[in-house]
């Protein structure tokens, strides 16, 4: 019988990560906010000299949610700033690849998001509702990165995303930055968000 192939990953932290069967305890802060920080939306595809990376993102839809549910505990501002936190290892891809790569992806992202959610303090699985919440920021965070570094005109993201109402998205800019910058400011804001949760 052949040797299984090898389903972990180094993580800079020197844990090691199976990406097949995630464990809470190999899993880090610092390893996330890296690779989220090198992870570029859009697959590359947006103005500015930086990429738009997936760090960036995830503080966007944490700052959306939170406009949508002021009332929101500090764990659930937690899971919207988490929600996208597989693709440090699994990297992103836009939805129609995903849509055609099929259950399998989704079955990986699932396995892996529960356990990043358990390393956290988080259920597992997350409520619907608030599931609903953080997909419904996401929808608005693709809105304003369409329109504004990917190249849509309002027409087509209205079309693909759903246009958002404008007060929810006055003075909040999309951030083209180093990726040093942005794993920063996540790693910071998960630990002020651990925190309060404490």
């Amino acid at each position: 019988m052949p040797p299984s192939p090898r389903a972990w990953q180094k993580m800079l932290s020197g844990r090691r990560l199976d990406l097949l069967d995630p464990t809470p305890v190999d899993i880090e802060i610092e390893d996330i906010a890296h690779g989220l920080a090198f992870v570029a939306r859009w697959n590359g595809q947006t103005l500015g000299d930086y990429a738009y990376s997936v760090a960036e993102h995830s503080l966007l839809v944490e700052t959306l949610f939170t406009r949508l549910n002021p009332k929101a505990p500090p764990k659930w501002q937690l899971a919207a700033l988490l929600h996208d936190a597989p693709e440090y290892v699994i990297g992103d891809m836009i939805s129609p690849v995903k849509a055609a790569v099929g259950p399998g992806y989704d079955a990986l992202d699932a396995r892996l998001i529960a356990a990043i959610h358990i390393r956290f303090g988080l259920p597992a699985t997350i409520p619907v509702q608030i599931k609903r919440q953080i997909k419904k920021a996401d929808k608005i965070s693709a809105w304003m990165e369409a329109t504004r570094i990917a190249g849509f005109s309002e027409a087509e993201a209205d079309k693909f995303f759903g246009r958002p109402d404008d007060k929810l998205i006055e003075g909040l800019d999309i951030c083209l930055r180093p990726p040093i910058e942005a794993r920063t400011d996540y790693t910071a804001r998960t630990a002020a968000l651990l925190e309060q949760m404490t």
